[in-house]
């Protein structure tokens, strides 16, 4: 007896309900709230015999199909002609299915909408949109939505799906109609229905801007969400049991006086800010900001000495290997001549050192615990943690955030953030509305500014002359290249080949070449023999990008400079210039430069202030990478603009604070619509 089975054919409507789910459009909310990128206005006629005149624009018209036939030369394509009132127009589609033949077969009407342009045979238009009709059909009386779609999903499939979730969509709306009317924002429902269906007379360009009320209704909305989850978190917060870390003890008295410099003004007003929080019995949640080298380290020290003087452990997350290990034996050649304990962990130790390192960490003899993302292992139990501190916070995800956090046994320790990326205030009152900031604006004194130069690839000689005679004066240099192995489709100079390269131009320097695919014995071998002065060059990808501390490297080289974003070429540029001597850094550019990477680099040339290069570089991107993986794929932000509807932030700001203040009930229900299950994401 034969074992086949006949396969069952999926339901078409579970296929098209997987299909939405893949976009998240699985609830009537979502579908309403799925709003259109564009609009096209189907609503006109233009006769085509006005038509064959306005070349180069968009049309819509009708007319009969007088021929339709497959043509083979010069490939294979579907060529119809269509007349009215004597005027012949030429439709022409390279990629067709046999359908559409039938479609549009011989005397059949057709509703057409493309772009008019001139053919070999006179006018025409390359894959229009059709549609079979008869005369005297009624037009649409809106403008036609077009939505973001994914895979397999059509605009006319998702127009049904949102026409079909409006139905059912309870409208109610969250603001009272007095509060509604103070804001000058119009009824939800209105404002959903019109971004839907606009009427044909709509502003159209106010639609595509998104300043029409409509839109000013829904960003308010979603910025009002945003204020509420994060100001009702951080009171959330404030209701939670932390450890007191009040006393200055023995500990942090012999430590400050044991620092082998003054610190400057503005690290002891954030010090000062962070001994206050963590003083108090609820979490703090502070971000410590700072440029490139103003001294962040030593503040996060400090914080973990006053945290270990009370009896409490403290634990520092870098995001790479050098880092972590540049913070280990930083801040361990300060701290441990007091007797303090301070134990790495990294996912490259050998298991025994691991195993030896969870003991020290679990039994509480680890005192303060530095190490990368190995420090968030299930295995990983602390004794008594006090205080955890998240170095480049934006290069973790929430859930690994909260996991180091969750480390608390009884209570929640306080939470430390440090970024060297400063973020612009704007984005810092959006994003952060939850969080305390502490800003280092001053960096320390003996900090020499740093020239940036641009230079063209084709000088590249050039660059290797200066290189070897600052190595012949003592200077160190370093040498940063985009990529490991070739890539033929970026066709960017590898740091391998570059270090081959250099290797045979400068046969009389010491070279060294470190990436992140060599081992860490490998990569910490290279780099100590670079801090010692042992090497001239180092040859290095972005491995280097944050916590390598050479004071006597004072040039740097950044090939294909015009690749990297402004962030990290600010980072870059922070590895020179941390000693007393003049530092350069000359960026290398492959030419022609697209419009984009001439800004950067114009900016780079310009500034070396890190607010100055964050704040032009949300003008340039967005706010996206400033962010991190803080929503943790999840986009707070769908409809606002951060430049362009700051006065909106503003306003939603203080209407949070006011709601959960005095209407608890109006919060609660507008969170409900825009966040649901999502708002946890927000409490990091």
């Amino acid at each position: 007896m034969s074992t086949n089975k006949k396969k069952s054919t999926p339901n078409k409507s579970l296929r098209t309900v997987d299909k939405l789910a893949r976009l998240g459009l699985s609830t009537d909310l979502a579908l309403a709230l799925h709003l259109p990128m564009r609009y096209e206005d189907e609503t006109t006629l233009t006769p085509l015999s006005e038509a064959v005149r306005m070349q180069g624009h968009t049309v819509q018209l009708e007319a009969v199909v007088s021929a339709c036939d497959v043509q083979y030369r010069p490939r294979r394509q579907l060529v119809v002609t269509v007349e009215d009132q004597g005027v012949e127009l030429t439709l022409r589609f390279l990629n067709f299915y046999g359908s559409q033949a039938v479609q549009m077969a011989e005397g059949k009407r057709l509703r057409i909408r493309g772009e008019m342009r001139y053919g070999f045979f006179g006018s025409e238009m390359v894959h229009p949109v059709v549609k079979t009709v008869q005369e005297g059909d009624v037009l649409p009386q809106a403008l036609t939505p077009v939505y973001p779609a994914g895979e397999g999903l059509s605009q006319t499939l998702l127009r049904k799906a949102i026409t079909s979730a409006l139905t059912r969509f309870d409208f109610s709306d969250t603001l009272p109609d007095a509060l509604r009317t103070t804001l000058q924002l119009i009824p939800f429902e209105q404002a959903i229905r019109l971004l839907h269906n606009p009427p044909a007379d709509c502003d159209e360009y106010a639609l595509m801007e998104r300043t029409h009320p409509a839109w000013t209704r829904v960003k308010f909305d979603e910025l009002l969400a945003q204020q509420l989850s994060m100001k009702r978190a951080q009171v959330a917060r404030r209701q939670q049991g932390a450890p007191s870390l009040g006393m200055e003890g023995s500990l942090c008295r012999a430590f400050n006086a044991a620092l082998p410099f003054a610190l400057t003004g503005a690290q002891q007003r954030v010090l000062t800010e962070i001994r206050r929080d963590i003083t108090a019995s609820y979490p703090m949640q502070r971000l410590l900001q700072g440029d490139v080298g103003s001294g962040k380290t030593i503040v996060a020290a400090l914080a973990a000495v006053q945290a270990i003087d009370n009896g409490y452990q403290a634990v520092l997350m870098a995001p790479t290997e050098i880092l972590a290990e540049q913070h280990f034996r930083k801040i361990a050649a300060l701290i441990e001549p007091f007797g303090v304990q301070v134990v790495w962990l990294t996912g490259s130790l050998k298991k025994r050192e691991k195993e030896a390192a969870r003991e020290l960490i679990e039994s509480g003899t680890a005192q303060l615990v530095i190490g990368t993302h190995a420090l968030i292992q299930e295995d990983v139990l602390f004794a008594r943690l006090g205080l955890v501190i998240v170095d480049e916070q934006h290069r973790f995800g929430v859930a690994q955030r909260l996991t180091l956090r969750n480390k608390g046994v009884d209570q929640i320790p306080h939470q430390l953030m440090m970024s060297a990326t400063p973020i612009p205030r704007t984005l810092a009152m959006t994003y952060y509305a939850d969080l305390e900031v502490s800003v280092i604006d001053e960096l320390p004194p003996g900090r020499t500014p740093i020239m940036t130069r641009l230079i063209d690839q084709d000088r590249r000689d050039e660059v290797i002359e200066r290189v070897h005679a600052a190595a012949l004066e003592g200077k160190q240099i370093y040498w940063v290249c985009p990529l490991i192995e070739e890539s033929e489709a970026l066709q960017l100079q590898t740091a391998t080949d570059t270090y081959v390269t250099l290797t045979a131009a400068l046969p009389d320097l010491r070279i060294g070449l470190v990436h992140g695919r060599l081992k860490t014995a490998e990569k910490q071998q290279v780099m100590d023999a670079f801090a010692s002065g042992e090497l001239h060059l180092l040859v290095a990808t972005t491995v280097i990008e944050v916590g390598v501390d050479v004071p006597n490297a004072s040039l740097m080289v950044i090939e294909h400079a015009e690749r990297f974003g402004l962030s990290q070429l600010h980072q870059l540029r922070g590895r020179v210039g941390r000693g007393s001597a003049a530092s350069v850094c000359l960026l290398l550019y492959q030419a022609p430069l697209g419009m984009i990477a001439k800004q950067r680099l114009a900016i780079m040339r310009e500034t070396t202030d890190g607010f100055e290069i964050a704040r032009r570089d949300l003008e340039i991107r967005g706010p996206g990478e400033f962010l991190g993986a803080r929503q943790s794929g999840q986009a707070m932000l769908r409809f606002a603009n951060l430049e362009t509807d700051q006065w909106l932030v503003e306003k939603a700001r203080d209407l949070a604070a006011d709601l959960l203040l005095h209407q608890k009930d109006i919060a609660e229900a507008h969170l409900a619509r825009w966040l649901g299950s999502r708002e946890d994401f927000l409490r990091v």
